[in-house]
């Protein structure tokens, strides 16, 4: 397993917070890196998709009660809702007792939106952290591994595997998870092959602002259904939304936000994509790799900071605006070439964002200037200034 770079954030959160929630996607190494903590105190696991681990909180209270002084991780938390109450109720004892933080590593495939009722019972009383699949920074060797890393992803198991095929093996038995199973668990109740033809049109509209509308007719329901597989599909740290960037500019503004899937690997195997050979000769190529790397830039962004996009309906546009809590604004343009210009849309559309700086990420190499304020960076290069 590659060492995570979570790890000392995870560590320093539960020696701060009497809960702390670490969510992301299934498979994503949550359940790995939690074993493997050294907290400096006793843990005790359970996961609640084991019917014989699950039959232990018949009497909760009772139950958890019994690990006063212990880190107790609590695997596949969003199944047992009805928990959230009696964790409260056992912090506040705690704290009472003197037992001020470390008392519930929570692990989850939902975000904080589908746990609400942990938002609201735990409040004042939970943290939370979100583990993504592998990042660039976070191989064993970035410039490197970089192509393999966009093709398969950063599911563990998927870069990992032994050979392209069993990558692909892995992420498309993965996908048949999600949509035989673990979607249904969610409430929803349709066929599974119309979530799949859900999930591979989405794969096709990469990057691009989607018409919820006409997705859904092409499916045959309705559009607020539609806008319902979207939502849960970005509850569960599969897609992401990137919200438009909105001032009052003087200009028509595109409002519609872009929808991207957050792994790259998970887009190929949608798209019927086998390597990566078959990724450059796909039209979706190059908003893959847009996906790709504002992924990874996302996963790096300081706190405070705001992501979004900016486009005119003119047609000018910047695939990512990075507004800094500290008031500096940042145009990213990503292209899949290296032999980047700037062009007269992107030097508009700086001057309508205010932006102090812009820079055209390319695949490869050190930073170099363009223009006074505009330069050419590699992905890596860029994610190591982050």
């Amino acid at each position: 397993m590659i060492p995570r770079q979570l790890t000392s954030t995870l560590l320093q959160r539960l020696r701060q917070s009497p809960v702390v929630a670490l969510l992301g996607s299934r498979q994503v190494g949550k359940t790995t890196l939690a074993r493997e903590l050294e907290t400096g105190k006793p843990t005790h696991y359970l996961d609640l998709e084991r019917p014989s681990d699950l039959a232990k909180l018949a009497d909760p209270e009772l139950y958890l009660g019994g690990f006063a002084g212990r880190l107790v991780i609590l695997d596949e938390v969003q199944r047992v809702p009805d928990l959230f109450p009696v964790l409260r109720s056992l912090v506040d004892e705690r704290r009472r007792a003197g037992e001020k933080a470390g008392h519930f590593l929570l692990l989850g495939s939902a975000s904080p939106e589908l746990l609400q009722q942990s938002a609201e019972t735990l409040a004042g009383r939970i943290s939370y952290l979100e583990l993504g699949p592998l990042r660039t920074l976070e191989l064993g060797s970035p410039d490197h591994d970089l192509a393999t890393h966009w093709e398969r992803g950063g599911y563990p198991d998927s870069f990992l595997a032994t050979d392209r095929e069993a990558s692909l093996q892995w992420r498309e038995d993965f996908l048949t998870s999600y949509v035989e199973r673990y979607l249904p668990q969610q409430g929803i109740t349709a066929p599974p092959i119309l979530l799949r033809r859900f999930c591979t049109m989405l794969a096709h509209q990469q990057g691009a602002t989607v018409n919820l509308s006409k997705l859904a007719g092409s499916l045959g329901i309705d559009g607020k259904t539609a806008r319902r597989y979207l939502d849960l599909l970005e509850g569960l740290y599969l897609v992401r939304s990137l919200p438009p960037w909105s001032r009052n500019a003087g200009k028509r503004l595109v409002k519609s936000a872009k929808v991207y899937w957050r792994d790259s690997g998970i887009l190929h195997a949608l798209a019927g994509l086998q390597d990566l050979e078959q990724v450059l000769g796909h039209p979706l190529c190059g908003a893959s790799w847009e996906g790709y790397c504002i992924e990874q830039i996302l996963g790096l962004l300081p706190k405070g900071a705001v992501a979004s996009h900016y486009r005119t309906h003119a047609g000018a546009e910047v695939d990512l605006v990075i507004e800094r809590a500290d008031g500096e604004v940042l145009a990213v343009e990503i292209k899949r070439t290296l032999s980047p210009k700037v062009t007269p849309g992107l030097v508009e559309s700086m001057a309508t964002l205010g932006a102090t700086r812009g820079v055209i990420l390319i695949p490869e190499g050190e930073s170099y200037p363009l223009s006074q304020s505009v330069s050419a960076c590699g992905l890596v290069c860029f994610l190591k200034t982050l």
